[in-house]
């Protein structure tokens, strides 16, 4: 690579707690904003099944991989995203208490992923891990960045959210080096794949939040002006995914390459903190909180 490198080691952590089944955390834990928590709370859904498609996608070129440093990679890869799925489905099982037809709904995900894993080619299915890994590696800077996105969110799921993006931030890089040096990938299903996964995850975040509002009972007109109200917030000029827009433009590049991708510039913050303190991720979470512009 021409450019300057970013590149983070790849730290395996387990057994971390959050506090997520307190009898205390909101419904609504993000200040109290049905929409905004249902933003986060549909993406979110979707992670456990979703790291599994990754892994599954990955694991198919194991054994063509002779990089012993890339061998590491996926097998610590591996592990961080069954620990991510381990902690989201913990907090799906909080979804289903309030009524959230959690199963229903990822049974369309799965629907849709075992169709790619039985339809398109291997190499196809790890270019859309690349993709949505590029997606979920940007939730550092999406979340983390500025200090008024995560202002109002309960510091436990906060901390989850953190914990989450910081280890997609330290693997990125996996899948598409699976997919460049190994699956050999070229640079025009690369960028295929990017606008099916961009297409799918702007449709899954619409739709989920959609659905879940109205389980919450929000109906009719009521749900129709807080949606679009919470749209503007979300893809406005200034809103949340708007401005990651130039990062995943970066993708299309044809010489691109995740760790030219510069680290959330709280990273270090939350991985000190979490060193420092033997592992408390709900304080590493509220170190990277504070150190956010």
């Amino acid at each position: 690579m021409s450019k300057k490198e970013h590149k983070e080691e790849i730290v395996v952590r387990k057994d971390l707690d959050f506090g997520l089944d307190a009898a205390d955390l909101p419904r609504y834990w993000m200040g109290g904003d049905p929409f905004k928590t249902r933003v986060f709370d549909g993406v979110q859904m979707s992670f456990p099944d979703g790291e599994r498609y990754f892994i599954s996608s990955v694991r198919f070129f194991k054994d063509r991989i002779t990089d012993p440093e890339l061998q590491k990679a996926v097998k610590d890869f591996s592990f961080q995203e069954g620990q991510h799925g381990k902690v989201h489905t913990d907090f799906n099982k909080r979804l289903k208490e309030q009524g959230v037809p959690v199963d229903k709904m990822l049974a369309v995900i799965n629907k849709i992923m075992n169709g790619r894993l039985q339809n398109m080619s291997q190499e196809y299915n790890v270019a859309m891990t690349a993709a949505l890994e590029h997606f979920t590696a940007m939730m550092a800077e999406m979340f983390f960045a500025r200090k008024e996105v995560m202002a109002d969110a309960d510091p436990r799921v906060r901390a989850m959210l953190a914990w989450h993006a910081v280890e997609e931030m330290e693997h990125k890089a996996v899948a598409f080096d699976v997919m460049q040096k190994v699956a050999k990938v070229g640079y025009f299903k690369r960028c295929l794949a990017m606008a099916h996964a961009t297409f799918n995850f702007t449709m899954h975040t619409l739709i989920f939040t959609w659905v879940i509002l109205g389980t919450d009972g929000f109906k009719g007109w009521t749900r129709t002006k807080m949606y679009f109200k919470g749209l503007w917030w979300l893809i406005g000029p200034r809103g949340l995914y708007t401005r990651l827009f130039p990062k995943l433009l970066s993708y299309y590049k044809p010489g691109f390459h995740p760790w030219q991708d510069p680290t959330v510039h709280n990273y270090k913050a939350w991985l000190n903190t979490f060193n420092e303190t033997g592992g408390n991720a709900l304080a590493a979470g509220e170190a990277m909180y504070a150190a956010a512009h």
